[in-house]
C-alpha cells in the first residue's frame, strides 16, 4: 500500500513523539503478555483472602503479579496508544475514531478501579499479621473480601467488553485506513471478538482469554510494524 504521506497526513511530523510511544507500548506488551500467561499457569492466583494474605508474606513480588501488576502496566500504555490510532485514523473517520478513543479511554479507567486489590491487599495481609485481636483480623478479612468481590466484579466486566468494542471499532476503520495495513486490521477483528467472553465467564471465559492472546500478540506486532513505518515518514518531514 503506497500513500502519499505528505498530501493524505500534512502534519504528520508533529505527531512523532506520541508515534515512538506507541511502538514502545506495543513491544512492551508484546514482551509481558506471555511472562504474564507462565506467571498465572505456574502460579495460579489463590482463591481466597487469606490465602491472598499469606502469599504476600511469602513472596511480594508474586502477589502483585498474580493482582495483575504487569496488566495494569499494560493498560496504562495503551493510552498513549490509542491516541496514536485516533491521531491516524480521524484522516478518514473522525466520528468514529472519536467514539473508540472516548470507549477506550473509560476501559482503562474501569480497569484501573477495578484493580484497587493490587497493592490494598498487600497493605491488609501485613495488618493482618500484626493485628492483636480475632476482631482485628476479621475486619481485614472482610476488607480483602471486598477487594476480591471488585477485582472480580461487574467493573472488570464493563471495562473488558468496552476494550473489546474498542478494538473492534478501530480493526474494522483500520480496514479502510490508508495509513494501516490489512494484516494488523484482520487480527485485530479477531482479537476483539474473542475478547468478548471475559476470563470470569467460567471455565470457557478463562480459555478464551488465555487463547486470545495468541491473536493478540500478532496484532501487536502488526501494529508495532505500521507505527515504526509512520514514525519513518514523520522523521522525513522533520
Amino acid at each position: 500500500m503506497s500513500v502519499n504521506f505528505q498530501e493524505s497526513f500534512p502534519d504528520i511530523a508533529e505527531w512523532k513523539g506520541i508515534f515512538k510511544f506507541a511502538i514502545f507500548a506495543a513491544i512492551y506488551m508484546i514482551a509481558v503478555i506471555p511472562v504474564q500467561a507462565v506467571i498465572f499457569m505456574v502460579s495460579p492466583p489463590p482463591q481466597t483472602v487469606i490465602d491472598f494474605f499469606t502469599l504476600f508474606q511469602q513472596n511480594r513480588l508474586l502477589g502483585l503479579l498474580d493482582l495483575d501488576l504487569l496488566l495494569t502496566i499494560d493498560y496504562l500504555l495503551i493510552i498513549p496508544m490509542y491516541i496514536a490510532i485516533y491521531v491516524v485514523l480521524r484522516r478518514d473517520e473522525k466520528s468514529w475514531s472519536t467514539l473508540a478513543l472516548i470507549l477506550g479511554i473509560v476501559s482503562i479507567v474501569l480497569y484501573i478501579v477495578s484493580r484497587e486489590a493490587t497493592f490494598t491487599m498487600m497493605s491488609l495481609s501485613d495488618q493482618y499479621f500484626a493485628a492483636a485481636t480475632d476482631a482485628q483480623k476479621n475486619a481485614l478479612l472482610a476488607a480483602g473480601q471486598t477487594l476480591l468481590a471488585i477485582y472480580n466484579g461487574s467493573t472488570f466486566d464493563i471495562s473488558y467488553i468496552l476494550g473489546a468494542t474498542t478494538t473492534l471499532i478501530i480493526s474494522i476503520l483500520m480496514l479502510r485506513s490508508r495509513f494501516f495495513r490489512k494484516p494488523v486490521a484482520v487480527t485485530g477483528i479477531i482479537t476483539a471478538s474473542m475478547m468478548f467472553i471475559p476470563p470470569t465467564a467460567g471455565t470457557i471465559g478463562i480459555w478464551v482469554s488465555m487463547l486470545s492472546l495468541i491473536p493478540t500478540i500478532v496484532w501487536l506486532v502488526f501494529m508495532a510494524r505500521d507505527f515504526v513505518r509512520l514514525n519513518k515518514s514523520a522523521s522525513r518531514k522533520v
